[in-house]
């Protein structure tokens, strides 16, 4: 996610010097044989480009619009997993309670078993996550990706769970299941009465809420009909540009006609790069960083101090 205010050149003709070089040729060319050598005499009205530059802008309202409600709507589903999770450590801590103290040091060792293995699972979820489908790449290379491994769970399980959990087609669910698998031994050691199991219960189940709730943003892409037909308006307007202004402004139709073309390209990129927020990219929902915090605040019930070290990432941007 971009937090800085003020956005970076390097960074935005990153993900625009193609077509701002296609832009560039365009105007010169049609000056040239327009104005200059005066062997190619078209123009174009400014009502036609109007006309177009208005269903454009609505075009792409609409589409940036719709594409930031599915970000919007990521980031809220992550926000309530921070705080489910705050919830889960604290039910696991207060209400797994053993029968003795002869078993106090067994319930201690499975409370803290729980409260690893939830942070495994949001480090898995946001793996699971960010793990890329064909029909979702961008022919845009990225200034910058973040690891996605599910090494990142190690530290919070035991080596045979670890290896069971790396082959699972749904990682992250198998570490819901095995939470429900200790609530269960809990619950027939006598350290759960009924409502607290029902209660755990219910938060497990928020857990599952939430990640199908990711899936189905993640497996449901945005309708390819606005990104594509978006790309080739904004194509077209900007092929036309040129030719309404060579007219009047001569050479100042090329920087004018650039600048123009830039504005519409930008507000078709807005949408294209936030219509899916969990790809691993600069302008995504900062999975790593909400997965930090999470950690950060269970360590931190638990009575840890090892907190995780927040990641370097570029100026201005969030991870």
């Amino acid at each position: 996610m971009i937090v800085s205010r003020n956005l970076k050149w390097s960074v935005i003709l990153h993900y625009t010097w193609k077509s701002l070089t296609y832009y560039i040729i365009l105007a010169v060319l049609v000056y040239l044989l327009h104005d200059y050598f005066e062997v190619w005499r078209l123009h174009l009205s400014f009502t036609a480009i109007t006309a177009l530059s208005t269903a454009l802008a609505i075009f792409l309202g609409f589409k940036t619009s719709n594409a930031y409600d599915r970000w919007w709507e990521a980031r809220q589903i992550w926000g309530l997993l921070v705080n489910y999770s705050r919830a889960w450590a604290r039910e696991v801590i207060i209400m797994i309670i053993p029968e003795n103290l002869q078993q106090a040091h067994e319930a201690r060792e499975l409370q803290y078993r729980m409260v690893k293995r939830h942070i495994a699972f949001v480090h898995a979820l946001r793996v699971f996550l960010r793990k890329k489908h064909t029909y979702n790449k961008q022919w845009q290379e990225e200034i910058y990706e973040e690891p996605n491994e599910y090494s990142d769970t190690i530290a919070f399980l035991t080596p045979e769970e670890y290896e069971i959990f790396s082959h699972k087609n749904n990682p992250p669910n198998y570490l819901l299941e095995q939470q429900g698998k200790d609530m269960r031994m809990a619950y027939e050691q006598g350290w759960l009465s009924d409502f607290r199991f029902v209660r755990l219960e219910q938060t497990l189940i928020e857990f599952n809420n939430i990640q199908g709730r990711c899936e189905r943003i993640k497996n449901t892409p945005f309708l390819r009909q606005y990104s594509f037909f978006s790309r080739v308006f904004v194509f077209i307007h900007a092929s036309l540009l040129p030719f309404v202004f060579v007219e009047e402004l001569r050479w100042a139709s090329i920087p004018l006609s650039v600048i123009i073309s830039f504005v519409f390209l930008c507000l078709d990129l807005i949408g294209e790069r936030s219509e899916d927020p969990f790809e691993n990219r600069i302008e995504d929902v900062p999975l790593t960083a909400l997965s930090l915090t999470i950690e950060t605040n269970l360590k931190e019930q638990w009575g840890e101090a090892n907190f995780p070290i927040k990641r370097k990432a570029p100026d201005g941007i969030v991870l």
